[in-house]
């Protein structure tokens, strides 16, 4: 089965919202062994709409189109869908009745638009909506199958997990499925991972490809296999011989985030960590607080931006930011091993560099970045080189800094082991 994603909506095609419907349906279709074959967004205009969808229906077994079932004027879904397949549009007294009780809920009067998301094309099949007001529809049409979804992620994801999968599970059983596993590097560039292990594969079944983030490559493998227990087989064969060439740079997998490993590795240890920071302005800190529970290990952050402030509050002697800079190993050693005094904290993290655009000089360009970590063994201290913009490089980083806590935390667990 071969699918094509239509995704509807002026507002996606000027950038006013993002479009997270095509990486959740990915994922959904290739799971259930579903092969993608072309994503199209369309504005909410009928002729175009039309078009793209006659373009759709003659190539693709499966069509999902996602938006435009709401009750405005520029909501053409139903209306597209039913012209070009020259059905009649038909009420659902269930619907209807609904939207009367969702509106009758809110305490408000049905306003008679509303009536319109109750229409759909004779001999669709309609999907509830337990959230919002418009339902969605499954149309079986000749040999083709088309799914009709509101816009909303939070009603189309529900939506589809009780309905639609379902439904296309049982009509794509026997197909090819795929599996796919995320491996998260840090501290390492893209072409150096590559490098590492591009000898291990690449387009191929399994392949693997990647995702260069600011401070973080994502590699991901994937496999297709008639069965998922073989796709999931390969899968974890190759992961394990990649997982071997960049043990020194892994953080995490798939869903991890490399503020929760360092957080979970700091309670394990009963440890706490502060934070001074310079050129992030505060994004270590805030990384490390966005996890839920970090109270127990983070005990608070300070901006030093200004040198009067490094120098005032976190005691870098003044001699030190003379003849070293802000920017040093000198000053990047005093940042740490004065939040970590004048905290109490069992580790100090520190972060001073120049994140550009401006600031740069032959012997200190912009993206060079001096990181430390005072520990109660000593302080460690690296230098970086960030390549990218001002945002490029204050994630590289803080991913970096996160990093090197979490290299610390490994090193004496396997120290204690």
């Amino acid at each position: 089965m071969q699918a094509e994603l239509i995704f509807t909506g002026t507002e996606l095609l000027i950038g006013e919202i993002v479009n997270t419907h095509a990486q959740y349906i990915g994922r959904e279709l290739a799971a259930l062994g579903i092969e993608i074959t072309l994503h199209t967004t369309v504005g909410d205009q009928w002729d175009r709409m039309a078009g793209v969808l006659q373009g759709a229906l003659e190539r693709a077994d499966l069509i999902i189109i996602t938006g435009g079932l709401g009750p405005t004027t520029d909501d053409l879904t139903r209306d597209t869908v039913a012209r070009v397949l020259g059905l009649p549009l038909v009420l659902d007294p269930p619907s209807l009745e609904h939207i009367r009780r969702f509106m009758a809920r809110r305490g408000t009067v049905m306003p008679e638009n509303m009536i319109r998301q109750a229409y759909f094309p004779a001999g669709a099949k309609i999907l509830p909506n337990p959230v919002g007001t418009a339902p969605g529809a499954l149309l079986e049409y000749r040999d083709r199958v088309l799914v009709l979804l509101p816009g909303p992620p939070d009603e189309l994801r529900p939506m589809f997990a009780r309905t639609v999968r379902p439904y296309l599970a049982g009509r794509a059983r026997g197909g090819m499925v795929t599996r796919t596993r995320l491996l998260k590097v840090t501290g390492i560039g893209e072409s150096a991972v590559q490098q590492l292990i591009g000898d291990l594969g690449g387009q191929g079944n399994p392949g693997i490809a990647y995702v260069a983030k600011p401070g973080e490559v994502h590699v991901r493998i994937s496999a297709k296999a008639p069965g998922g227990a073989l796709a999931e087989q390969m899968v974890a064969d190759l992961l394990a011989r990649v997982r071997e060439r960049l043990s020194a740079y892994v953080f995490g997998m798939d869903d991890d985030v490399l503020e929760e490993v360092v957080g979970r590795l700091l309670t394990q240890r009963g440890l706490t960590v502060a934070t001074a920071e310079s050129c992030t302005g505060g994004l270590v800190a805030s990384r490390l607080t966005s996890v839920p529970g970090s109270s127990g290990y983070f005990l608070g952050g300070v901006v030093a931006y200004h040198n009067r402030i490094k120098e005032g509050v976190l005691g870098v002697p003044a001699g030190v930011l003379k003849e070293y800079g802000a920017v040093s190993r000198e000053t990047a050693v005093a940042m740490a091993e004065g939040i970590r005094r004048l905290t109490g904290a069992d580790l100090g993290l520190s972060v001073t560099g120049i994140a550009g655009p401006d600031g740069g000089t032959p012997e200190k360009p912009v993206g060079l970045t001096y990181i430390a970590l005072a520990t109660p063994e000593g302080t460690s201290c690296r230098e970086f080189h960030f390549p990218g913009r001002r945002h490029g490089v204050r994630q590289g980083a803080v991913n970096s800094g996160l990093n090197m806590i979490r290299l610390y935390l490994v090193d004496q667990q396997m120290a204690v082991d």
